[in-house]
């Protein structure tokens, strides 16, 4: 009879901590948008507005820096995980906060993959960018453009050198993590004939990889898979541990 009730007792235990992590993941997914995927993967997005210093509106949808740069750190100290997916679907944001999240991701020693879903506007292109290896998706868009400021702007010459300071630390990120050139995205960047009331340039999809940005048009299941192939080849034993 002992021996009857043995087994039992231990699937239910395995089915109660079972039921316990698939909380704890959808609770993740619910207040952060993250999760561990099987296979010893970090799934991180970053999505809706960067938040920078100041706190949006409740009702936007918002990627907190202060919630990243901490999360970027423990993957990079952390042995269970093996490598780092990113999904992005975001219209941009605070420019400091944008390339501290950007600066982190490009110095993680473990393989990195970007997939840019809906799109990856503004100073999410850095972002785009900063992993060892980018995908699009057909239907993606990125949006390059001039430096914007909100709030009162001083009319003097050093507020317009600052801004040319800014811009040059964006495109500079860019231009060292991707094969496209300065002067090319100092071209897109100040284009006049596409956005109706802006400056700047739309790339939809392969344009991206055309333009030099992205490594290739794919979805999740060519992120995945090139991911895999990375963390294989930074550790041929890594696939024993999965």
């Amino acid at each position: 009879m002992m021996r009857q009730e043995q087994p039992e007792k231990e699937q239910q235990e395995h089915t109660e901590e079972q039921s316990r992590q698939e909380k704890e993941q959808r609770e993740a997914i619910r207040d952060t948008g993250e999760v561990t995927l099987h296979g010893r993967i970090h799934l991180l997005s970053v999505i809706g507005e960067i938040e920078g210093h100041e706190c949006l509106p409740n009702h936007s949808k918002t990627t907190k820096y202060e919630h990243v740069l901490p999360k970027l750190a423990a993957i990079e100290d952390s042995p269970d995980i093996d490598g780092l997916l990113i999904l992005l679907n975001t219209v941009g944001g605070d420019v400091e906060a944008g390339l501290a999240i950007a600066e982190m991701i490009a110095s993680l020693s473990k393989p990195t993959v970007s997939l840019v879903l809906g799109g990856s506007h503004s100073i999410g292109v850095p972002i785009a960018v900063s992993t060892d290896y980018s995908f699009i998706v057909k239907t993606g868009t990125m949006v390059i453009h001039p430096v914007r400021m909100s709030g009162t702007v001083i009319g003097a010459q050093q507020t317009y050198d600052y801004f040319r300071q800014m811009q040059d630390r964006i495109l500079g990120f860019i231009c060292d993590h991707s094969t496209a050139t300065m002067e090319r995205l100092e071209e897109m960047m100040l284009d006049t004939g596409i956005l109706t009331k802006d400056l700047g340039t739309i790339l939809v999809g392969a344009e991206a990889v055309r333009e030099g940005l992205i490594n290739e048009v794919g979805g999740i299941g060519e992120a995945l898979k090139k991911l895999y192939r990375l963390i294989t080849v930074q550790n041929p034993n890594a696939h024993q541990l999965r």
